[in-house]
């Protein structure tokens, strides 16, 4: 999946570094992190990729729209389970 400039710099903004999310189901990977495992976001690259440090020690890249994941508030211990709606 590939995004414009424009939905990139929205996922940028959506999922800063350091932001802690929790990977729901990754659906294309060989080798995928398992579900349910937190990290943080370390960047996002120019083609949408939102790469994470996995607390597990994984480091991968999750693609919104085709890996299901959601930020997680570290204050609450709560999560936020807005969709990811950007137009290509």
């Amino acid at each position: 999946m590939y995004y414009n400039n424009e939905n990139v710099e929205r996922l940028r903004q959506r999922y800063p570094e350091e932001t802690r999310i929790c990977l729901d189901q990754m659906n294309d990977d060989t080798f995928p992190v398992e579900s349910g495992t937190l990290g943080k976001v370390d960047h996002v690259d120019d083609i949408g990729t939102v790469h994470c440090v996995f607390d597990n020690g994984r480091t991968l890249g999750v693609i919104p729209g085709v890996d299901d994941f959601h930020i997680v508030s570290e204050d609450s211990e709560q999560t936020e389970d807005e969709g990811m709606n950007i137009s290509m």
